[in-house]
This record gives structure tokens, C-alpha cells and sequence, in this order.
């Protein structure tokens, strides 16, 4: 998977749940060796996190170039040349190569803004978004307008800043409540917060308490970034007087409607900008590798009621890439077995002629 600026959302992913690499092709006289098939590269949205199905983290594709191998192709097995001997000069068997991964994963895309607008539903975020960019969010007179984050960019001083306007965020947010995580789990990748109040509400500071409790609950850290206060509405009359009784420092009185007070406010948020710490979603490209296979020289041989169960890297490996439907293939498999010790350890614990043995799913009658 590849992130790139040429992606803004998963809709594809959602219409397509499997993808798959070509296949390799067969090997052919005269020692050619058969053709490796291609990789598949999914491009995705920068931000995107890829989970595996318990959860964790696979890979975090958080700035344009970032790339991960999420599953492997398999590798080629060898050809029958590669079993000649001075007593078996042509082979009539090969040996199959290993599968590739198979595995689901869960893509979860995450917005990284440089500014995230923050509120209660209906404070009017989404205006305040349209008049300080050109983005053009749905706006109505009802809460939760905004059901998805909204990206902006806003020139200022120290040059473009990206504003994301979240959907609006009530009491019990951090537990589910409302759009709940659906809006924290964004804002955590924004680096400033712009806390967005309506001046008009019986007591906007209360609002404000609610809001930043919610995050704090979701995130510490978090909590701690640089914000910015903005009480929107001035352009209503409780809101102006609220502005005459105010105390408080650093609040900034706006009106997405007229637009007064909003070169204060970019003001604002531009040495905000500067304090902000970088978070992770700015980092560097990552490059994210999966573990090699690896072969121990691990063997269990287990007694069960129907018999006996035989578990091992190597071994479950060699069941893998022999094939059974051929006599000198199954020959050799058995020549490898012993060279393993696995007719050793099944005699150790027990084993008796015509009895079950299980390799990876494959079963077998034990014959001395």
C-alpha cells in the first residue's frame, strides 16, 4: 500500500473487498525458471491506518510516499532439475513453491490537518470553515449538519494552513455518545485546536468545559496542544453582549457570517501553529517490512484420540512444497521425514503401524 495526495477516500475499498497478485508461472525446459507475478500497490489516502483483524497496527501511511508490504507473494519452488542424482538422473517430480499471505485487514483513514475546528454541534464550525477558506460545507440551522470532517486551506502570514471542521461534539463523546469517536479520532491528528463556541447559548463557557473535558478524556495528550478560543455569532446581540462582559483572556469574538473578527483569530493561530509540537502524522515516511520466514528446527509430536499430531516449521514447510500426487516426490518426502526425525519421534511416543498421523492438515498412515 501506497499513500498518495491523488486519493481522498477509501470508496474504492468499500466496492472492492479482495485483491489478489498475478500468479507466478511454471518453470520449462532447457533450466528456464518461471515468471514471478507482479506486485499489486493499492494506492490510499494519506493518513490511512491499516489494522489487522485483532486491531493492531500494520502499518501508518501518514504523509504522501509512505508505503508498507501488508502481504507477501509466495517463493517459486524448485524445479526437477534440482533433484538429479548420480541414481536418478531425470526426476519425474518438482517441488511446489509456498503461498503467498492471505490476510484482512481493516483501512481506517484519519484526516491530518494543520488547525481542527472543535465544538459543540450547531456552534457553526462549518461557517466559520467557508468564510476562512474556500471550502463549502453543508451549513443548516440544525445540529449535526456535519457528518464527516471538511478540509479547508487558509492563507495567512506564515503561509497556508490546512483547517479541518469536525462534526460536532456533545457530552459523553469519548464513551460513543453523538458521532463520538467518529469525530475524536480525527481531531487527534490535527495540531492545533480551535475550540468554536456559539456566543449566543445561555453559557458558552460551560459548552467550552464540556468540549475540552471530552478530549482530555479521549486523549492527555491531546488536551495539552495549543488552542485558540473562538466564540462565534457576534454578529447576534447576546453574543455582543457576552463580549462586554468578558474577563477572560485570549477569547476571540468572530462572525463567520460578517466576518468580523476573523483576521484576529488567523492571527491567532498562526504563533499557535508555531508552539504546536509536531505529532506523528507529520513525521517522516515510514517503510513497514514483514517478518521473514523463518525455519527453526522446532518438532512437537502430540498423542490424540484419533492419533498423532506433528507440528514444526520445517516439517509443516516440507508438507507444503512436496507433491503428494507424485511417487518419487512422495519418496523423497519420505527420505525427508526421517532427516528431520520425525519417524524417530513418532516411534518415541508411541506410534503403531496403520495409525493416523497429521502433518498441517494432511493426514497420513504411519508404515515402519
Amino acid at each position: 500500500m501506497k499513500a498518495t495526495t491523488g486519493v481522498s477516500d477509501l470508496s474504492l475499498y468499500k466496492q472492492r473487498r479482495r485483491w489478489n497478485a498475478e500468479p507466478g508461472a511454471d518453470g520449462a525446459g532447457g533450466r528456464k525458471t518461471g515468471h514471478g507475478g507482479a506486485d499489486v500497490s493499492l494506492d490510499v489516502p494519506v493518513g490511512t491506518v491499516v489494522l489487522d483483524e485483532e486491531g493492531s497496527l500494520v502499518a501508518d501511511l501518514d504523509r504522501p510516499g509512505a508505503e508498507a508490504v501488508v502481504a507477501k507473494g509466495g517463493n517459486g519452488g524448485r524445479g526437477n532439475v534440482h533433484f538429479k542424482s548420480s541414481t536418478k538422473r531425470t526426476p519425474d517430480y518438482a517441488e511446489p513453491g509456498f503461498k503467498g499471505d492471505e490476510r484482512t485487514l481493516v483501512l481506517d483513514l484519519k484526516l491530518i490537518a494543520d488547525i481542527g475546528l472543535v465544538g459543540p454541534p450547531n456552534a457553526g464550525k462549518s461557517s466559520l470553515l467557508s468564510s476562512l477558506t474556500a471550502a463549502r460545507p453543508k451549513v443548516a440551522d440544525y445540529p449535526f449538519t456535519t457528518l464527516d470532517p471538511e478540509l479547508g486551506v487558509a492563507e495567512s502570514s506564515a503561509g497556508r494552513i490546512v483547517i479541518a471542521d469536525i462534526p460536532g461534539l456533545i457530552e459523553g463523546a469519548a464513551r460513543g455518545a453523538g458521532l463520538g469517536l467518529r469525530f475524536l479520532r480525527h481531531v487527534e491528528r490535527t495540531r492545533v485546536l480551535v475550540y468554536v463556541l456559539d456566543g449566543s447559548t445561555p453559557d458558552p463557557w460551560a459548552d467550552l468545559e464540556t468540549v475540552r473535558k471530552e478530549v482530555e478524556q479521549f486523549s492527555p495528550e491531546l488536551a495539552k496542544r495549543p488552542f485558540v478560543v473562538a466564540i462565534n455569532k457576534l454578529d447576534l446581540e447576546p453574543t455582543r453582549r457576552l463580549r462586554t462582559r468578558n474577563r477572560r483572556k485570549n477569547i476571540h469574538f468572530v462572525s463567520a457570517l460578517s466576518g468580523e473578527g476573523l483576521p484576529e483569530l488567523m492571527k491567532a493561530m498562526v504563533p499557535a501553529l508555531a508552539a504546536a509540537p509536531e505529532v506523528s502524522a507529520q513525521g517522516r515516511a515510514k517503510t513497514i517490512k514483514l517478518p521473514e520466514r523463518t525455519a527453526v528446527a522446532s518438532l512437537a509430536v502430540e498423542k490424540k484420540p484419533w492419533g498423532f499430531a506433528v507440528s514444526g516449521d520445517r516439517v509443516e514447510q516440507l508438507v507444503e512444497r512436496t507433491d503428494l500426487d507424485s511417487e518419487g516426490a512422495l519418496a523423497q518426502f519420505q527420505s525427508n521425514l526421517d532427516k528431520l526425525g520425525v519417524n524417530v519421534a513418532l516411534e518415541a511416543a508411541g506410534v503403531e503401524p496403520g495409525d493416523t498421523v497429521r502433518i498441517s492438515g494432511v493426514e497420513f498412515e504411519y508404515q515402519p
